[in-house]
């Protein structure tokens, strides 16, 4: 059995202004953004068919942003964990997320994790892990 893991979910209020906010943070672009849901993907991903299945199945994800009334009331069961290239600064690429408006989070992660959680603009948790070519 093969299936493509396609795109991540994420409840929003503000589908337009995750969707984004997601794209800067993953230099993606977004390909489709009306008020109920918005939609990104890598800038590398065609919208074009792909009609050969190796090549479809290691295709990219993407993210779908859709609006949900209720607010985000406990952790995320499940989260993105992002990792900057060893050549970039860690530290730095943290700055720039807080900078955009993320925020720390506290998961109940100790001083000898080698991961940062923070939250986007509407809480979501996610991580940034130690730098990694791999």
């Amino acid at each position: 059995m093969a299936l493509r893991w396609y795109t991540v979910v994420v409840d929003s209020h503000d589908t337009s202004a995750q969707a984004r906010w997601w794209a800067e943070v993953l230099d993606w672009q977004v390909v489709f953004d009306t008020s109920e849901e918005a939609v990104i993907v890598p800038k590398t991903m065609t919208e074009d068919p792909i009609s050969d299945l190796e090549t479809w199945l290691n295709a990219g994800q993407g993210m779908v942003f859709v609006k949900v009334p209720e607010n985000k009331t406990v952790k995320n069961r499940l989260h993105i964990d992002l990792a900057p290239h060893t050549s970039q600064d860690r530290d730095a690429e943290i700055a720039k997320l807080l900078d955009m408006g993320a925020t720390h989070a506290n998961v109940g992660q100790t001083a000898e994790n080698t991961w940062t959680v923070l939250r986007d603009r509407e809480g979501n948790e996610f991580c940034v892990l130690a730098a990694r070519d791999v």
